[in-house]
């Protein structure tokens, strides 16, 4: 299996609003996010690529126009952006248009990450 990915960076805020209201997370504040993209194919294709990087240029252009310096509350219909969701969010948006993505990882610090994958 061949395995790729591409990283994207975007800083947001957001309120995790059901957490317990002393929670630190339940209060405004944000993080510098890398988003990961990872795509894995068994074949490559006639350029011998599981897939162009240039071909992701929309998942920039998405997050530059949604995402970055952006308040997650208002621009995740959940209403409760956590990483978890947000990996999920971007899986969901962008497999339609990319079969080979695998996994969505999402870091808001440099020490945690969350994943989703099917």
């Amino acid at each position: 299996m061949y395995i790729i990915t591409k990283e994207f960076h975007f800083s947001a805020s957001h309120e995790l609003k059901k957490l317990p209201e002393n929670h630190q997370c339940y209060r405004l504040h944000g993080h510098n996010y890398i988003l990961k993209v990872e795509l894995q194919s068994k074949d490559l294709d006639n350029y011998d690529f599981v897939l162009d990087y240039g071909e992701l240029s929309n998942i920039k252009i998405y997050i530059d126009k949604n995402f970055d310096h952006r308040h997650l509350n208002d621009v995740m219909k959940n209403n409760n952006p956590t990483a978890e969701l947000i990996a999920k969010h971007f899986y969901d948006l962008f497999k339609p248009d990319f079969p080979q993505i695998s996994a969505i990882h999402i870091s808001e610090t440099p020490k945690t990450w969350a994943v989703y994958r099917e």
